[in-house]
């Protein structure tokens, strides 16, 4: 069992959740959270040019079976990335991939495979 969690870009959000579902994939995890890595937008604060800390993303979380990790982080590399030619732009995010111990359905105990 994996756990990918995949950092992007608020304005692609959608195109990537219907990506997921035309793929077979509907159970998902969104999150809004915030951070910072190479891009450096810069924003005017009282007429003066100030680097913002923390930038709005979206996490997405899924919890899957090994045999579906590919698909997803391929669907996730596809859609994601911005720009006029579909190269990327700085601030597209990243994807974790991890190993999930464990997992356990809450209402039915089930655990494991089963479980996701």
């Amino acid at each position: 069992m994996k756990l990918i969690t995949a950092i992007i870009n608020h304005e692609v959000l959608n195109q990537v959740h219907q990506a997921l579902i035309d793929s077979g994939i509907g159970r998902i995890t969104v999150s809004r959270c915030a951070g910072h890595g190479r891009q450096e937008d810069l924003e005017f604060y009282r007429g003066k040019e100030v680097t913002p800390s923390l930038i709005p993303k979206v996490r997405i979380d899924i919890a899957c079976n090994e045999d579906f990790v590919k698909s997803i982080v391929e669907t996730i590399l596809a859609t994601a990335r911005r720009g006029e030619t579909g190269e990327g732009v700085i601030g597209d995010g990243k994807i974790f991939v991890t190993t999930l111990d464990e997992c356990y359905r809450i209402r039915t105990g089930e655990s494991g495979e089963e479980a996701i």
